[in-house]
């Protein structure tokens, strides 16, 4: 009798510490979840801050800036070079400088600002520029731009402003941006200046490129820097 009831408290014994190893499993448990969700939350803080201030990826969708980007390229901005802005606004905290001349910058396209374009600074505040016969000139100095490229007849003089424009003045706080390749680019020709509000940041490098056409990577361009 004496036996049968040490074996049961020993049961009652082992009962209570297996519950209590039980519990013990289940607060470790809910703590390396507690720890998952904190670094993902973090990680996730950390890219957003990045994104935001610094460094954003982007994918080239059209031919407009041929040959220096291609479709399938995929580049990153440096968002910091030019201000600081305030995230999901065109507000700016802090600015260092402005776009220079020949600068590939990202910017929100004017017309329908739920878009990102990318092109070439051709022309800053104050700046004249005038396009003759596809030769632009800048405060009355034709520009060497061995980066760009024509693939078309030239129009008829004065008929569309892709080949014959101006002269005209670059506002206060714009920019005049064009693509690199001249005959099929949607740019400041057509639509205007950008304001210096719109604009995200400077692309400086090629980090991936896909060659849709071919189905494979286009290794010789992956770490151009962009010029």
């Amino acid at each position: 009798m004496e036996d049968m009831e040490k074996d049961a408290a020993a049961a009652g014994k082992a009962g209570a510490a297996s519950g209590k190893e039980g519990a013990a499993m289940g607060e470790s448990k809910k703590q390396l979840v507690k720890e998952y969700i904190e670094a993902i939350g973090v990680a996730l803080l950390l890219a957003l801050f990045v994104r935001s201030f610094f460094v954003q990826a982007y994918k080239i969708p059209s031919s407009s800036m041929v040959p220096t980007l291609l479709i399938g390229d995929h580049i990153l901005v440096n968002k910091f070079i030019y201000a600081i802005g305030i995230p999901f606004t065109d507000k700016k905290l802090v600015t260092f400088s402005i776009p220079n001349r020949g600068d590939v910058i990202v910017f929100k396209y004017p017309e329908d600002p739920s878009r990102d374009f990318i092109k070439r600074v051709v022309g800053v505040e104050g700046d004249t520029l005038e396009i003759i016969d596809r030769v632009v000139y800048v405060n009355g100095k034709p520009q060497d731009e061995p980066f760009t490229q024509h693939v078309e007849t030239p129009y008829q003089k004065g008929i569309v402003p892709r080949d014959n424009l101006g002269p005209l003045v670059v506002p206060k706080n714009s920019l005049f941006v064009m693509g690199d390749n001249r005959d099929r680019s949607h740019d400041s020709r057509f639509w205007g200046f950008v304001n210096l509000n719109l604009v995200r940041g400077k692309a400086f490098i090629i980090y991936w490129s896909w060659d849709s056409t071919k189905t494979w990577v286009r290794f010789d361009r992956i770490g151009r820097l962009l010029r």
